[in-house]
């Protein structure tokens, strides 16, 4: 085992052919520019770490669709749906896992899982809380515990299948919406505005508004938790520098060469979950949710299908609660996108990436609304934090863990392992993971002048009444504007601080006056790279967000309205900085066609 030194490494973007990819191993000095690339001389031995890794995302996945199900169906006693829990979160899991497919093959085309987020959950608590036979009580910031009435006027089964129904009409509606949105190219239009005082504050809130969920689920066992937490610290960042051998190959005329990689920064999630988990099957501690447990055996196999056990209920409160989960989500789309470009070292998504990400995305949310999921996909935060502690992204694997998720989705048994997770383990996951997205707000601030007055008021402002307003809605007395739909799309819409602080930043960003440096809308790509490197950076970011070749084709024949989703010959040009073929994309890691001086470039600059 290798220590390698103690440098910054830049994240790589995602592989030409979709390969996993590693930060690149430690490879000697290389002479001959015919020799083959890491992936090729490795073989097989790729498609395992690609595996792994996408086992990791899958995990974090599962943390936050339970946790997400779990906060939801919170006083919901076992048995109290019409049908198995399991089912409930196996729909969930094929509709993510269709999302992520078809997000990462012809979306924004960045490594991104899609999940259900707090953007869908929090308008969803609004309104099954405002059933007459809930109570609520109100631990904190966007955070709601639902109480099952125990009065003989509540009908019990019937009342949590309608709020259920009701809840899947408001995805429906959201996930219209914002398919709407970005077929008309808004977010293209509305993105070049979002300079790093509109991302900042908000990647700080969104790793920020979960934190009280966490502490709930690290309570049921906080030595577990913090085991879990320790073993990643230790993980990812004490042990990420140290490399071990991974596979062997033979250079021609010279002896056999080990490829390092760091094994125990790419395992950081997947090593302490398993001895977490492991410890607590030893210790007897059984720390699984009930609501989310089923005493009766879930099938085998189950295909999912619209209507399977009703329809999803449309009412004025349902679109009302939509309209606030569309709004929502998009403006956590739009950050998940630029800070996974960001850790990619890309440029930032150009306008027909963004619309057709939203417009997918949107896609997805209907889906899960008409299998009955009463929570919508969005870009998954947590999953970026992970690729922020991996230090690396792969479009190859967002597409093992969308295939993955959808394998599950057909096996309500096999989805029923996976959502028995410890809850210290739910939390020790979700909160490492919100912590990287949180560090990475702060590690935004200095693409702008912090130090200047105006982008000291935006940022304090945007980020304490993003946590301020929804805090305040919940401990203030009801408010009647005379209208129960308006009443519900406020309550849940000033109860979303990603959104708060999205949209205040950008309302404060574009209207108090700033130059350009001063606002950081001059500065996209680190300054430690050479014009070289930075020129190859922006050709490599134009291939990436490119449609693949066959779709492409497609871009000529579809109407006018629509071409906002095609990438123009300009966008390679103009705003890249140089044209760009059709369907080709960047490697994460040099392919067989690479010649190897690029290769070894790339890996002396990861060091």
């Amino acid at each position: 085992m290798s220590r390698s030194p103690l440098h910054p490494v830049p994240l790589l973007a995602v592989g030409s052919q979709d390969a996993p990819a590693p930060v690149p191993p430690l490879l000697p000095p290389l002479q001959n520019p015919s020799s083959h690339s890491w992936a090729s001389r490795c073989g097989p031995s790729t498609w395992v770490l690609s595996c792994l890794l996408a086992l990791q995302h899958f995990l974090v996945l599962s943390s936050l669709l339970s946790a997400s199900h779990l906060l939801l169906l919170h006083s919901l006693p076992p048995g109290g749906l019409s049908y198995s829990p399991a089912q409930l979160l196996a729909s969930s899991f094929f509709s993510c896992g269709v999302s992520t497919v078809l997000q990462t093959w012809m979306g924004s085309r960045l490594p991104l899982v899609q999940a259900p987020s707090l953007e869908f959950l929090i308008p969803a608590l609004v309104l099954t809380n405002q059933k007459p036979c809930l109570t609520t009580k109100t631990p904190g910031n966007a955070s709601l515990s639902l109480h099952l009435c125990s009065l003989s006027s509540c009908q019990g089964l019937e009342l949590w299948n309608t709020c259920l129904r009701e809840v899947s009409g408001a995805v429906v509606v959201s996930g219209l919406l914002q398919g709407t949105i970005g077929l008309l190219g808004l977010p293209g239009r509305v993105f070049p505005y979002c300079g790093p005082l509109v991302l900042a504050p908000s990647l700080v809130v969104a790793g920020l508004s979960a934190h009280k969920e966490v502490a709930q689920f690290c309570s049921t066992h906080w030595g577990l938790a913090l085991l879990l937490i320790l073993l990643m610290v230790i993980c990812s960042q004490h042990l990420g520098s140290c490399r071990v051998p991974w596979c062997s190959w033979r250079p021609a005329s010279t002896s056999s060469t080990h490829i390092y990689i760091p094994v125990f920064r790419l395992l950081s999630v997947l090593t302490p979950v398993a001895c977490v988990w492991i410890i607590s099957a030893l210790l007897g501690l059984s720390v699984i949710p009930l609501q989310l447990s089923d005493p009766t055996e879930a099938p085998w196999f189950w295909l999912p299908h619209p209507g399977e056990w009703d329809w999803p209920l449309l009412t004025p409160r349902a679109l009302a609660a939509g309209i606030s989960m569309a709004l929502a989500a998009s403006t956590s789309s739009l950050g998940c996108y630029a800070l996974c470009g960001q850790l990619l070292h890309l440029s930032p998504p150009p306008p027909h990436a963004c619309s057709r990400g939203l417009s997918l995305e949107g896609l997805g949310s209907v889906l899960a609304g008409l299998l009955g999921s009463p929570l919508g996909t969005a870009s998954s935060f947590p999953n970026v934090g992970t690729v922020s502690l991996f230090q690396t992204g792969s479009r190859q694997v967002a597409h093992l863990v969308g295939l993955f998720c959808v394998g599950l989705g057909l096996s309500p048994r096999l989805a029923q392992l996976f959502i028995n997770i410890p809850l210290p383990v739910l939390g020790g996951v979700l909160g490492v993971t919100q912590a990287v997205v949180l560090s990475a707000g702060f590690s935004s601030f200095h693409l702008a002048d912090i130090d200047s007055g105006r982008n000291v008021f935006i940022v304090g402002f945007s980020i304490f009444m993003a946590l301020l307003l929804p805090r305040w809605l919940w401990e203030a007395p009801e408010f009647n504007t005379g209208w129960s739909p308006l009443d519900m799309f406020l309550r849940s819409l000033l109860a979303e601080p990603i959104f708060l602080a999205g949209l205040l930043g950008f309302l404060l960003e574009n209207t108090i006056s700033g130059t350009r440096i001063e606002r950081g809308l001059g500065q996209r790509l680190p300054t430690s790279f050479t014009a070289q490197e930075t020129q190859k950076s922006r050709e490599k970011a134009a291939q990436e967000y490119g449609l693949p070749l066959p779709i492409t084709n497609l871009c000529s024949h579809i109407p006018q309205p629509l071409h906002c989703l095609c990438p123009m010959p300009e966008d390679s040009e103009d705003e890249e900085g140089g044209p760009s073929k059709t369907g080709e994309m960047a490697d994460l890691l040099p392919t067989s066609e690479e010649s190897c001086p690029a290769a070894s470039r790339e890996a002396v600059r990861s060091q």
